[in-house]
């Protein structure tokens, strides 16, 4: 039997409500990197703001580019990258919209995994048909032999990348509690025996 929790966790509202409040976080805190972050006269090449040193700050950067500023036009140089963003973004809305549907209702974590990914490309494509390229503004640093710094991101791609690892290690976590609850049921018949 469902607990309250997994019912809410598994519900389409709950899941339609996560995406809701990530756009509106996502759109939110790239309209402050925006107006805080900006070159202006005292800050020619737009303000830093050190979070934590140098390994993570907000640094305003945009993204006209895909993933990591990779150039569409490099692969259909036919599309404009307005055009190429609008069918790619949707595809992947469409593709993940018929994931969703076909994940089973139980699988709540799988959903949610998908509902985050769907909200990360849709704040990225919102600022593409807003101003024609993506905001970024979190910048970390890494050791030096992985790369000089990671590439600049924002909350969308956070969602993206947060929803991918969901609905890829869903499968292990459901293996591991199915695993836990087997075990705490032979331990409770175990002491039922021996009454």
């Amino acid at each position: 039997m469902k607990s309250s929790i997994e019912k809410t966790l598994s519900s389409f509202k709950f899941h339609l409500a996560l995406i809701v409040v990530g756009l509106g976080l996502d759109q939110l805190t790239k309209k402050w990197a925006e107006g805080h972050l900006s070159p202006s006269f005292e800050a020619p090449h737009g303000e830093i703001v050190h979070v934590i040193g140098d390994l993570f700050r907000f640094q305003l950067a945009y993204n006209p580019g895909a993933a990591f500023s990779s150039r569409p036009q490099d692969i259909v140089p036919f599309l404009s990258p307005t055009l190429f963003f609008l069918i790619l973004s949707l595809i992947a809305v469409a593709v993940l919209a018929w994931f969703y549907r076909s994940v089973k209702k139980s699988d709540w974590l799988s959903r949610i995994g998908i509902s985050m990914i769907v909200c990360g490309a849709l704040g990225n494509f919102i600022d593409r048909m807003r101003i024609g390229k993506v905001v970024d503004f979190i910048d970390c640093d890494f050791p030096d032999f992985i790369m000089q710094r990671w590439p600049t991101f924002n909350v969308a791609d956070c969602f993206v990348t947060v929803g991918v690892s969901i609905v890829l290690l869903a499968p292990f976590v459901y293996k591991l509690l199915k695993k836990s609850h087997k075990t705490e049921i032979a331990k409770n018949d175990a002491k039922n025996n021996c009454k």
